[in-house]
This record gives structure tokens, C-alpha cells and sequence, in this order.
């Protein structure tokens, strides 16, 4: 494996287990576009936000917001949980916010 991507997934990693450790207990069902529920997981919003170019730390901030604003609700659709994330990310971090719009024109089908 070449070493810059070890070095990125090694990152993620430890950018997991600090999220992980932060984690309020929030007992939050997300609701995904096919239907199945899973319970919310504050680590996949700061693992995407960094994919997408972000600082860890923004990433980490990004997260524990869009946690603390919808944690009211038993139950969130991922489309919520992405409005919130592109609200937030929008405001702060513009070249990291286009490179996550543009991951999901070419990946998901969204526009």
C-alpha cells in the first residue's frame, strides 16, 4: 500500500477513535433512503466531512452540532442529518463543502 494513503487511513483511524471516545450517548435512530434504521453515528459524519477535504477538527465541530440539533428526535432521516452537515459546512469550509457536492453528483445521483 502506497504510503501517503497509509498515512491517510491511519489517520481516519485515529480520528475514529477520538470521535468514538467524545460520544454523549445520544440513543438517535437514522432512517436511510431504502428504509432500514441504524442508530446514529457521530464518527460517519466527521469520516466523510475529512474525505471530502476537511480539518479534523472542523469535521469533529461539524458533527457534535448537527448531534446536539437533532438529538430532540427519536428518529432522523439521512437527508436531515446531510442539510445540517452541508449548512454548517457551507458557511465554514466552501472548497470542502463543493468537493462533497461534487462526490455525490458523480457517486450518488444526486444533484
Amino acid at each position: 500500500m502506497p504510503a501517503p494513503l497509509v498515512l491517510f487511513l491511519s489517520s481516519l483511524q485515529s480520528i475514529i477513535k477520538t470521535d468514538q471516545s467524545s460520544r454523549c450517548g445520544v440513543k438517535m435512530r437514522v432512517r436511510k433512503k431504502e428504509g432500514k434504521e441504524e442508530d446514529f453515528m457521530r464518527e460517519k459524519i466527521v469520516v466523510s466531512i475529512v474525505k471530502a477535504g476537511g480539518r479534523p477538527d472542523l469535521a469533529r465541530s461539524i458533527a457534535q452540532e448537527v448531534e446536539t440539533s437533532l438529538s430532540r428526535n427519536a428518529s432522523v432521516t439521512t437527508e436531515q442529518i446531510r442539510t445540517e452537515v452541508f449548512s454548517r459546512l457551507q458557511s465554514r469550509d466552501a472548497k470542502t463543502y463543493n468537493s462533497w457536492l461534487e462526490y455525490d453528483r458523480q457517486n450518488k445521483s444526486r444533484s
